[in-house]
């Protein structure tokens, strides 16, 4: 089974070459083991149906025995002493051989629908198993999307940091000049090399971003963490047009895996309630047999030395020390917290989409304001650096306008990783793909 809408990523070519966030989607689903763990489960509890269907299946087995014997019973009766002499020396016994095969039957007759109730719960486990598959599904899909992201972040973060750097170096080169032409003072010199060294640290920082974000990653694409695993996809501010909470509210119950795996598993813990239920109820059970017995080999085709049975057996627990009752009254606590369980997520769904929608909100008015900053930063900037090379601007101020531009372009591109993180995890607490 799968999460409804990853059957269009599993039907996306694998390519070589950097990998959208679908594609990188895809390729984790084959490999992860989280996946194959719970496909592994779902084919247990496939054989466990199988196992409790048995039970209402007849039992056949084959049987043969060979026996050489000796019996001295006759020897040791009482009142053997009063038999004459002569007798008593034919009774003597002698080792002999005894040959037997025979086929047997077994079959369930009536169980008080203990069977059938166990069948039930069998399968409505094995169901819960598939759900299961759908859940890993569900919760990596967002986990790659979030991992993907990051990656894309920091190699975003990577580029502005190497914008600020060549600038300062440049910068630097033209306060030498300057300095060589005596318009400008060693100071301004030594200020300009101790900034561009230090955004020396802050790209080897963002180097190191990458490459966690890489090994996090290729962690759930099931690849060497060090690979050169390169992507391709941008920040895209979607619009949101749904507010209704209530309507998304009732998407996201009918949808989620995580909640529909509980009702299954309110279901299963009713089925066991029932079940503890039928352990002290009559049953009947059919058992048979035919086959051949003979001392000798060669009268083991004769029909002669046959031998037959069948016979119904019935058993009716009177009393069995309360054990009944403790498994009805274990199956009932579990029953219930089964359900409120169940009843305690449906309500967080509630404060998910709550908080996701806020966290939407508050990116969308992170990326307008950090836009109108970046916008009047990128002026600022250009003229304090026009008004520096006329020596109208001094060191100082231009470089706090290049910071201020830097502290403006990192919060929109933290505010457009907010708002795509933000609609992913919306869309997955609604039980859709959390990728668009």
């Amino acid at each position: 089974m799968l999460l409804p809408g990853l059957g269009l990523v599993s039907a996306l070519p694998a390519q070589e070459g950097p990998l959208t966030v679908s594609q990188a989607v895809k390729v984790s689903l084959e490999k992860h083991p989280d996946i194959g763990k719970q496909v592994a489960q779902a084919d247990i509890l496939k054989g466990q149906v199988r196992e409790v269907r048995a039970q209402a299946l007849p039992e056949l087995t084959i049987t043969s025995s060979v026996m050489r014997w000796r019996d001295p019973s006759l020897l040791n009766a009482s009142g053997l002493d009063q038999f004459p002499p002569e007798l008593i020396s034919v009774l003597v016994p002698v080792p002999v051989n005894l040959v037997d095969y025979g086929i047997g039957l077994k079959q369930p007759l009536y169980t008080a629908g203990k069977v059938g109730t166990a069948l039930k719960l069998a399968s409505i486990e094995s169901e819960g198993a598939f759900i299961d598959i759908d859940r890993a599904q569900h919760d990596l899909s967002l986990e790659v999307v979030k991992a993907f992201y990051r990656l894309l972040l920091a190699g975003r973060y990577r580029q502005l940091i190497d914008e600020i750097h060549e600038q300062r170096k440049q910068q630097a080169e033209l306060a030498r000049t300057r300095y060589q032409h005596g318009v400008a003072t060693e100071v301004e010199v030594l200020r300009f090399d101790v900034a561009v060294a230090n955004s020396a640290v802050e790209v080897v920082e963002a180097q190191n971003n990458i490459r966690q974000a890489r090994a996090q990653l290729n962690y759930y694409l099931v690849r060497s963490i060090d690979e050169p695993t390169e992507i391709e996809g941008d920040f895209t501010q979607i619009p949101w047009d749904e507010w209704n909470l209530a309507e998304l509210e009732k998407e996201a119950i009918r949808r989620r895996p995580d909640l529909h795996r509980l009702r299954v598993a309110e279901r299963s813990a009713q089925t066991r309630v029932d079940l503890a239920k039928a352990e002290s109820k009559m049953r009947l059970d059919f058992n048979g047999s035919v086959g051949i017995t003979s001392r000798y080999a060669s009268n083991l085709a004769n029909p002669e030395y046959g031998r037959w049975n069948v016979g119904v057996n019935f058993s009716l627990p009177v009393f069995d020390g309360f054990r009944r009752s403790g498994l009805v009254w274990q199956a009932t606590a579990a029953q219930r917290a089964t359900s409120l369980e169940r009843e305690k997520a449906e309500q967080q769904v509630r404060l998910q989409l709550q908080q996701g929608l806020d966290a939407i909100r508050a990116a969308n008015e992170t990326i307008t304001a950090a836009r109108a900053s970046v916008n009047q930063g990128e002026r600022v900037f250009t003229m304090t650096q026009n008004n520096y090379k006329y020596g109208a601007a001094s060191v100082l101020d231009l470089l706090d306008a290049q910071l201020a531009l830097l502290v403006a372009r990192t919060n929109l591109l933290r505010g457009q990783h907010a708002d795509t993180i933000a609609r992913a995890t919306l869309r997955w607490t609604l039980g859709r793909t959390p990728w668009e």
